[in-house]
């Protein structure tokens, strides 16, 4: 635990502080060296814990063991942190950055530009195949990387249609890499895991749980600058992912559909509160050329004011 690195990677691997409590810590003492000396009594008074969980939290701390074990065992995956230089600059920009990041894969991948992230239902059409390839194909052609969550449905639409034609494409996971989810996409995963990138910001041993994917979905949009949204029901996680790229200052396009089929409720919401129709490659092209010089020179001030 001799650096800061380490120790914020050595205490966010503990189920006993939450993303927000480790934002805590960081704000009242970037190096994260405090909390290895602290009594249970401080534990309790300066973090408002529980006497159970401060003791936990105390015991933790000091287990030279297990942390000499965890250092061992993450060692095969690739790490960002926020006091990494190459942590992705997308995602220090939104409003609740990951802490850290596991990766396996293309490491690279997570600076490519430009990004789109691309979501939809788990329940498609039969039409979704097609639009998928038809607005996708031309932008993995130009380079483009597609960014999803592996999900049934659209999610493995856009993967697959990367890989499948030598494109790029990140998948963020809910849960930790080793529990990839959902199992039916297993050999998907074994794929991207070589020839694309998967990333994560739980510990590779952490099951996936339900309040995870609304959480993974700001990391979805943050990687892009724009959300591509297919097909949604009218309630949808992939209405949470365009509602979060909002909020972050970015785009959200939608795919109109039939009037017929609730694949298209959420959709076409979208477009009614103002999201950007698209009915081919060039309505997203037109957007990205209107938009990079702005996000191109917001990256470069990032970079010169960090």
């Amino acid at each position: 635990m001799d650096n800061p690195r380490n120790r914020l990677i050595h205490l966010s691997n503990s189920s006993l502080l939450s993303r927000s409590k480790l934002n805590e810590l960081l704000q009242t003492d970037q190096s994260l060296n405090s909390i290895y000396h602290m009594t249970i009594n401080d534990i309790i008074y300066e973090y408002h814990l529980s006497v159970e969980r401060a003791k936990r939290l105390f015991t933790y701390c000091r287990d030279q063991y297990y942390f000499e074990l965890l250092m061992k065992k993450i060692k095969p995956y690739k790490i960002w942190t926020i006091f990494d230089q190459d942590f992705p600059i997308l995602l220090r920009l939104i409003p609740d950055p990951p802490l850290v990041l596991y990766g396996l894969g293309k490491a690279e991948l997570i600076h490519q530009s430009p990004s789109l992230a691309v979501v939809g239902t788990r329940v498609p059409s039969p039409a979704a195949k097609r639009h998928i390839n038809q607005l996708l194909k031309p932008l993995v052609d130009r380079k483009w990387t597609l960014v999803s969550g592996m999900a049934l449905g659209i999610d493995g639409y856009a993967h697959r249609l990367a890989h499948y034609y030598n494109g790029q494409t990140i998948a963020v996971l809910a849960g930790g890499l080793e529990h990839p989810y959902p199992p039916d996409h297993l050999s998907l995963y074994r794929q991207l895991t070589i020839d694309q990138l998967v990333i994560s910001e739980y510990p590779p041993d952490r099951k996936p749980e339900r309040y995870q994917f609304p959480e993974r979905n700001r990391l979805i949009s943050g990687l892009a600058f724009a959300t591509l949204v297919v097909e949604a029901k009218e309630k949808s996680g992939s209405l949470i992912t365009a509602d979060q790229a909002l909020e972050q200052g970015r785009e959200v396009f939608s795919v109109p559909g039939s009037i017929s089929q609730t694949q298209s409720i959420g959709c076409h919401k979208l477009i009614q509160n103002g999201a950007k129709l698209v009915q081919n490659t060039y309505d997203i092209l037109e957007e990205w050329e209107y938009l990079r010089s702005k996000w191109c020179r917001t990256l470069q001030e990032y970079r010169m004011n960090n």
